[in-house]
């Protein structure tokens, strides 16, 4: 969009042309007054995200600039809704009083908001990290580095590209960084929202560089990431994105940049358990697949500071197999639960007051502090001794003594006990930091006591009783003398003005208080600036030593968080071990328990699985009898084990696993052209392809996406493969079809079991026991009538599963009329292409309108009527 150059060239406009052309890709918030306007295009593009109203400027030469704005202090309500929207934001501050502006005010870019880059809390959910991605590619791997510039978590790995989507599915990140010419199809691969760089900022060397120069080191050694050229490849291609976004910075934060980002280190995929994508959804870890569902993660977080419940999620998504680190966390939460609940409760509390250390000191290394924000964080530094003595108490061992003792005491004497909100907006800096700021407040707050003490006292010395101290513009503060006593005026006084009735006049001290009140309040905006930039540096010095206590606090809080689960949902601390079997009795769904009724228990259950004997289980039983629940609950139990959590069940012993894989339920991608059974087939491919010895495998209705037959051949064929070729994969295979109970037979480590029931005067009820041994009743017609089935459906439903097993049983003829032979024993073509027909049949896949439509085909085929 082109101006008239007049329009360009006024103050304003020049002004924000400038910042616009240094950002030309982001949407421009530009301060003005007490509002945060856009010009031309953006307010176009604004105005329609946030439905205000778009106008046009009508200040001479520049009224046909486009123009849309809201008040300033709106700004955490809108901002959040452009970044949603898929827009960089570009927020341009004043930054200076325009009350003390010589010519127009100064204004800078204080903040560059994108998905992946933010540091408004209302674009940061509390307790989820908000992380940038950077993709490297190189033939057939990938290097990976993960940003979250809101807490200083830098994170890199390598590796081929399923590798590169397991993280990227663990760490969901907002934004993704890459080479321009890739940006389409990481679009398409991955759905965030991408930005690009030039060639450059993707070689290695110079990534090298910019990393050690970073961290202020002789070589990266140190991280242990030497060996991820490409890794380290995109993690320099991250600070070159930031940096090629340099932001300005206000007078009170003199240094604005990245010192929060003082460690790197590696990903291995030999420390966590490997959950793709569709496990962690299926499992429902994070987040239930419905809207009124419930996710494990909301069962168990009980994490009383936002770091924790960071900390919990990514335990969760990447859950540990190092038995020595499983072992210690059990231990500390053995220890909590030791303590008993109210020491529990009391140590969560303590750790709530510590705040968000993380993100405060984010927002202080990026110069963005507030003044409230160092009061929680000088608050915060405070109740960690408080932590500590409780932590010996537990006998828990830890790191550090009366950690940041000096940095408190300063924060203590020199900021305000109750800070303004803002340098300018109230006192910020306490009394006695600086005497001439105290003079100066003193002066500001008792300017009318001063000036009523020199009346007073010049009326007294001078004997006129009507003498006042007055104002005006022209030469600021005076004496007003009515003429009946001027000649009571000293000598001393100097005449300013003459009226018809009274003459006013000034003196050196006058002028001189006039000098110190009237400047007292732009002196004070000054000293307080500079006092507080020095804190702010002071601060930025301490980041390494806080984030090392911060991570060791949201630690706790999860340990913490896990004792009181366990204290107040009677789980049992599970033995680890280096073995290949998992033994679980009286194991229960951590979910489902929680949501059942009053009164209400949940069915327990015994599970076994080993690589010798016991390697796959067929699961049959009738459907809604608990199958799918059991297979959750067996992965949720040994994952929970894995971050260091106690488990729902009475005892748990459970040699670590390193991949947990899971296909449950059905889901289509429509908009790749993949339907549900191709989805399925997808997922069960990943599978078979990625089990190791340590695996735990879940399948759930494998092959119901097809015909009957295909199905069923599909599902045994991959019993078999597990079996044979699965290397000891502990698999549970739950199923409708009942023929492949006959896989026990002929296997050793495949074993049948179900889930009873019992029935009784033509009911079902659902024990939820597991059994050994298999079942061929799956009570579907008796689900579809517990769901409201309109009875002539339940009814013809019942009549045609009588007739078909009492063909089975007979061979005789499911035709009203009886007949010598079974057709399915006849080559007769009509007889034929029925028998075809009912072989296709899946009554477990067919709605009552496929039920009826069949019916009526094979009447008309028969000729009945």
């Amino acid at each position: 969009m082109s101006y008239d150059k007049k329009i360009v060239e006024t103050p304003l406009m020049k002004q924000y042309f400038v910042f616009k052309a240094k950002y030309p890709e982001a949407l421009l918030l530009f301060r003005v007054g007490d509002f945060y306007e856009t010009f031309g295009e953006d307010a176009v593009i604004a105005s329609k995200i946030l439905g205000i109203v778009l106008t046009k400027r009508a200040n001479g030469a520049a009224q046909h600039v486009e123009l849309a704005g809201f008040p300033h202090h709106a700004i955490d309500t809108y901002l959040p809704k452009l970044v949603t929207a898929g827009y960089k934001v570009a927020v341009c501050d004043q930054l200076e009083d325009p009350k003390f502006a010589k010519g127009i005010v100064k204004r800078g870019v204080t903040e560059l908001v994108t998905p992946g880059v933010a540091y408004n809390e209302q674009l940061l959910p509390q307790k989820e990290n908000n992380y940038l991605a950077s993709l490297v590619f190189e033939k057939e791997r990938v290097g990976v580095a993960f940003l979250d510039i809101s807490t200083g978590t830098f994170k890199i790995a390598e590796g081929g590209m399923e590798y590169a989507e397991v993280l990227m599915g663990d760490f969901a990140p907002k934004e993704i960084l890459v080479e321009k010419g890739f940006e389409k199809g990481v679009k398409e691969k991955f759905g965030a929202y991408v930005s690009t760089m030039d060639e450059w900022a993707f070689v290695y060397e110079s990534a090298y560089e910019k990393l050690r120069g970073q961290f202020g080191l002789d070589s990266l050694k140190g991280f242990g990431v030497e060996g991820l050229p490409l890794g380290i490849t995109a993690a320099g291609a991250i600070l070159f994105y930031l940096e090629n976004n340099q932001l300005a910075y206000s007078d009170y934060c003199p240094s604005r940049g990245l010192s929060h980002l003082c460690s790197i280190s590696r990903i291995d995929l030999g420390d966590f358990v490997w959950l793709d994508r569709f496990t962690i959804r299926n499992l429902e870890l994070l987040q239930s697949s419905t809207q009124d569902g419930v996710s494990l993660l909301s069962i168990i977080d009980k994490c009383s500071n936002p770091m924790g419940g960071r900390l919990l999620r990514s335990w969760l998504s990447m859950p540990s197999k190092d038995l020595s680190e499983i072992e210690k966390r059990h231990c500390t939460v053995d220890a909590f639960i030791k303590k008993g609940g109210d020491f529990v409760n009391q140590l969560s509390e303590h750790i709530g007051a510590v705040g968000d250390l993380e993100r405060v000191i984010g927002r202080a290394a990026a110069g963005r502090i507030t003044p409230r924000e160092i009061s929680q964080l000088r608050r915060g530094l405070g109740e960690i001794p408080v932590v500590w003595s409780l932590l010996v108490k537990a006998g828990v061992s830890f790191d550090g003594d009366n950690p940041h003792a000096e940095l408190r005491n300063y924060l203590t004497a020199t900021l305000a006990k109750e800070p303004a909100a803002a340098i300018g907006k109230g006192a910020v800096i306490a009394r006695g930091v600086d005497e001439e700021l105290d003079q100066l407040r003193d002066t500001a707050d008792h300017s009318k006591e001063i000036l009523l003490s020199i009346q007073e006292r010049e009326q007294e010395r001078t004997g006129i009783s009507s003498l006042k101290i007055s104002y005006n513009n022209v030469f600021g503060y005076y004496l007003e003398v009515r003429n009946t006593h001027k000649d009571k005026v000293p000598s001393d006084w100097i005449r300013k003005q003459t009226l018809v009735s009274a003459e006013r006049y000034i003196t050196p001290e006058l002028k001189e208080y006039e000098e110190r009140i009237l400047g007292a309040e732009e002196k004070i905006y000054v000293i307080e600036n500079r006092i507080y930039g020095e804190m702010v540096l002071n601060i930025q010095k301490n980041i390494p030593q806080i984030l090392k206590n911060a991570a060791f606090i949201s630690r706790i809080d999860v340990l913490a968080s896990f004792a009181q689960a366990a204290i107040e949902y009677n789980y049992c601390r599970p033995k680890m071990n280096d073995g290949y079997s998992i033994t679980i009795k009286e194991g229960r769904h951590p979910v489902i328990e929680r949501l059942m009724d009053d009164g209400e228990k949940y069915i327990s259950n015994d599970l076994f699985l080993d690589n010798a004997s016991q390697q796959v289980i067929i699961l049959t039983g009738p459907n809604m009898s608990g199958k799918s629940a059991l297979l959750r609950q067996t992965a949720l139990i040994v994952l929970m084990a894995q971050i260091g959590s106690f488990v729902p069940a009475s005892s748990a012993e459970i040699g670590f696993v390193d991949k947990i894989f899971t296909r449950v339920g059905a889901s289509d991608n429509i908009s790749r052209g993949e339907s549900t059974f191709m989805v399925e087939m997808l997922e069960t491919a990943t599978i078979l392809h990625n089990i190791s010895p340590r695996s735990l495998v879940l399948l759930d209705e494998i092959g119901r996406g097809t015909s009957t037959f295909d199905g069923m051949s599909i599902a045994w064929a991959i019993v078999e493969y597990i079996h044979n070729r699965g290397m000891g994969a502990k698999t549970l295979f739950a199923t409708h079809y009942h023929e492949l109970n006959e896989l026990e037979k002929k296997y050793d480590r495949v074993k049948n079991f179900h889930i009873s029931v019992k029935e009784a005067d033509g009911k079902v009820l659902f024990l939820r026991k597991l059994c050994q041994g298999g079942v061929a009743h799956s009570f579907g017609i008796h689900v579809a009538k517990l769901a409201g089935m309109p009875a002539e459906v339940v009814v013809s439903a019942q009549r045609m599963l009588h007739k078909l097993e009492e063909g089975e049983k007979t061979k005789a003829s499911i035709s009203e009329e009886p007949v010598q032979l079974s057709f399915f024993q006849l080559e007769d073509p009509l007889l034929v292409s029925i028998r075809d027909s009912l072989r296709e049949m899946d009554l477990n896949k067919m709605t009552p309108m496929d039920a009826f439509d069949l019916l009526r085909d094979l009447k008309k085929r028969t000729g009945l009527k």
